[in-house]
């Protein structure tokens, strides 16, 4: 580009990110090679756990009895099937002490018991009620990724045929790590699936096979980049398995929604006519600045997630707020530099001219020939003039679609109290269910029926009585005299929900009881059991631990949390938006709006997967409840990713606002413009949501389609119907703010607007009402 071509002025991002645009994507293909380099072997490194709080008690108690009474903790279970013999048969038993005896003498096995080793008294919590099963437990040492290492050596040695018996294995190491290895091949599943079909749809959109590989492009570096530094996080804390499909998702969906934001205003200002670098500092100026704000309302949702104890939720605030800023900078800097290098060539490779051909060798008129173009009013010249190649270089909104929009907008707006309350009505109906959910704990219920230590749980859970592997413990800290014990014991035994208490085993100061609970491991009863347990008066100090004091303690956090993580994201969001509209009604509108739309998604977790509606379609056995920290990460991703449409809509209504003065025109015109953008990203999204969702893990299937529901409703719903209705209903009364922060703003706001925002004209009530007429 000679320097007479040049425009004379150019922003100082835009010189930056387009002054060797060849080089900057040179420099960024090498630092993606170092980043697969950096990040590979990183799935090997995370954890599957993480839903406990470190600092409750029943954390201490865990780790004070592994240290103390390593038997205490048994996390892997052996399920000896004698057939149609009996446990107590001659031959079962011997074959059953060998296999005892053999695992014992495993290196990182300790504290190994047995049905046909146990105390009488433990002795019936280990055999099955028919007598043709029985268990060995033991402890498997160190950390989660020994322990897993431990269990890949000695499992084939230990699975199969022994004789007159058959042994599976379970136990909660064996959840965990097949969990681990199912959830890494569901994304590679994922992958797999979302990758193409993310093509196809971006062809659809873009029609320019070459405006289509941007978006792709960016995901895969934002993807890449995270996984680097997921790898290096699991340097110095824990991270979850489960984050990677967040990785997946939000890369491939924020580059997405990003890349089509930029694109398509890109190809709107070569439509005018401007020189590609003119028209990339133009798109920076406006497109940019609402990516940016988008990706911090993003980031900032995800970042509440830091506020919990659990490193499953954190794990996700991590792996969300890296690939969120990624996909940014990928948006920002490279993708431009990419379009400078392009520039009319953006829209090359247009395969919808297949079909063209089709139509007109039927007869159909050519639809280049005049097209209208969204938010005009005439015919768009299409024929060799440089920056005009066709329809479809303004954008995925095409002019029929551009439209239809403008007719959607007139007609809510035109009937927005009944939009407004209609659709208020929708969403808060489908979100009843949710007032019936059960919070519990992800147990061996979230793998696939086949799963063979959700298999050995079932039959645990089925045929054992009372919960083994499932009780909790006591431990009591202290010198205390045998009858203090035995006083202590008489008492605990006593309560309600006890079927049968163990123990006390003693050394030194310490000791620990196991008290086994009627019915399941973490139901009510067992959870209300916790509270009884640690209320119980004894001469020595108690800590008590156990699957249900692991969820109530969580519970407790969660709920402690809880108040300060809502209103950081609600002070944030606040703030964000405010700098970009210079509203203070609209930010409330916003939080309010987004909040709602996420009552279908809400409302539809609990009725699938608590209640277990459509599980024998979807594939997954319902434990009864939801696990703990799921709404509050579906919450904080999807909550986020609504501001992200949210943003897209607003920022463009405020630029017409800015322009014309007109609040009602502002509306029709922001959703005819970028009605059709949100909800191709939305759709787009979704598709990669339900890749993920299509895990057979059912945290990771409920996390995948439970958010493709809220990107949906939010998109078709909220952005379309509900938002428009609202505004129309506030009037101007929208922008307004007081003299002080609208100073404020002034000095420190931006908008897509490319200029500084200049002061709308007034209007009287009649002049709106006639422009309201005119637009019928």
């Amino acid at each position: 580009m000679t320097e007479v071509n040049r425009p004379p002025r150019v922003g100082g991002w835009t010189r930056f990110v387009t002054a060797r645009p060849r080089l900057s994507l040179l420099v960024a293909l090498v630092i993606t090679a170092l980043a697969v380099l950096a990040g590979s072997g990183v799935a090997d490194r995370l954890g599957s756990g993480g839903w406990e709080d470190p600092h409750a008690e029943s954390t201490y108690a865990t780790k004070a009895l592994e240290r103390e009474f390593p038997a205490s903790q048994p996390n892997l279970l052996l399920l000896v099937d004698a057939g149609e013999a009996s446990v107590d048969d001659p031959a079962v038993a011997a074959e059953a002490r060998r296999i005892v005896a053999r695992l014992a003498g495993e290196k990182g096995i300790t504290g190994v018991g047995s049905y046909w080793q146990a105390d009488p008294s433990a002795a019936p919590a280990l055999r099955a009620e028919d007598g043709h099963e029985a268990l060995i437990a033991a402890r498997i040492t160190g950390d989660e990724k020994e322990a897993g290492e431990t269990l890949d050596r000695i499992a084939p040695e230990f699975r199969g045929a022994h004789g007159p018996v058959d042994v599976s294995v379970g136990g909660p190491v064996a959840v965990r790590h097949e969990m681990q290895t199912i959830i890494q091949e569901d994304l590679i599943r994922a992958e797999v699936i979302a990758l193409p079909v993310t093509l196809v749809l971006l062809v659809m959109v873009f029609g320019s096979a070459v405006a289509a590989l941007l978006p792709l492009g960016i995901g895969i570096v934002a993807i890449l980049g995270t996984n680097a530094v997921l790898r290096g996080l699991t340097e110095v804390t824990d991270v979850s398995v489960f984050a990677m499909n967040l990785t997946t998702a939000l890369g491939l969906g924020l580059a997405v929604d990003y890349a089509l934001f930029i694109v398509r205003r890109f190809r709107e200002e070569l439509t005018t006519g401007a020189e590609p670098l003119t028209a990339v500092g133009t798109t920076l100026r406006t497109a940019g600045r609402t990516v940016l704000f988008s990706a911090l309302t993003v980031a900032v949702s995800l970042a509440a997630m830091l506020l919990f104890p659990q490193y499953f939720l954190r794990s996700f605030a991590y792996a969300g707020i890296a690939v969120v800023l990624l996909a940014a900078a990928a948006a920002l800097i490279l993708l431009p530099a990419a379009l400078v290098l392009l520039g009319h060539r953006v829209n090359s490779l247009d395969l919808r001219r297949l079909f063209r051909r089709g139509r007109r060798a039927s007869g159909q008129q050519d639809p280049k020939a005049a097209t209208l173009e969204p938010g005009t009013s005439g015919p768009s010249v299409t024929s060799g003039t440089p920056g005009t190649t066709g329809p479809s270089s303004a954008g995925p909104t095409s002019a029929s679609e551009g439209k239809a929009w403008a007719r959607t907008a007139n007609l809510v707006m035109r009937r927005a109290p009944f939009f407004a309350l209609g659709t208020t009505a929708v969403l808060v109906l489908l979100g009843l269910p949710f007032l019936g959910v059960k919070f519990g704990t992800a147990d061996d219920r979230q793998l696939p029926s086949s799963a063979e230590s959700h298999v050995v749980q079932q039959h645990i859970r089925d045929g054992f009585p009372g919960s083994p592997g499932g009780g909790l413990e006591v431990l009591a800290e202290g010198r205390a005299t045998q009858a203090q014990y035995a006083d202590y014991k008489q008492r605990i035994a006593a309560l309600p929900e006890v079927l049968r208490v163990d123990g006390p085993l003693v050394r030194d100061d310490s000791a620990y009881f196991t008290v086994l609970p009627k019915g399941e491991a973490v139901d009510d009863p067992a959870q209300r059991l916790v509270d009884e347990l640690r209320a119980t008066k004894a001469p020595f100090d108690t800590k008590v631990t156990g699957a249900a004091a692991v969820l109530v303690d969580s519970k407790d956090a969660i709920a402690e949390r809880l108040p300060l993580a809502a209103a950081f994201i609600a002070i944030v969001t606040l703030l964000l938006v405010f700098l970009l509209t210079g509203s203070v009604l609209i930010p409330i509108q916003a939080v309010l709006l987004n909040a709602l739309s996420l009552t279908a998604m809400f409302g539809a977790v609990v009725w699938i997967f608590q209640d277990g509606h459509l599980s024998g379609l979807l594939g997954f056995t319902t434990p009864g409840s939801i696990e703990t920290t799921l709404p509050v990460l579906m919450f904080c991703v999807a909550f986020g990713l609504s501001m992200d449409y949210g943003v897209f809509l607003l920022s463009r209504i405020k630029e017409e606002y800015d322009t014309t003065g007109d609040h009602d025109q502002a509306v029709r015109h922001g959703l005819q413009r970028t009605g059709g953008l949100i909800t191709a990203a939305a759709v787009i999204l979704a598709v990669v949501m339900v890749a993920i969702g299509t895990s057979r893990v059912t945290n990771t299937k409920m996390l995948g389609l439970g958010i493709a529901l809220a990107v949906l409703m939010d998109a078709m719903i909220v952005r379309s119907l509900l938002v428009p209705a609202v505004m129309r209903l506030t009037g101007r009364a929208t922008w307004w703010a007081p003299g002080p922060l609208r100073r404020f703003h002034e000095r420190f706001g931006v908008s897509e607007s490319g200029d500084e925002p200049t002061p709308a004209p007034a209007a009287e009530p009649a002049e709106e009402r006639d422009k309201v007429s005119a637009h019928r």
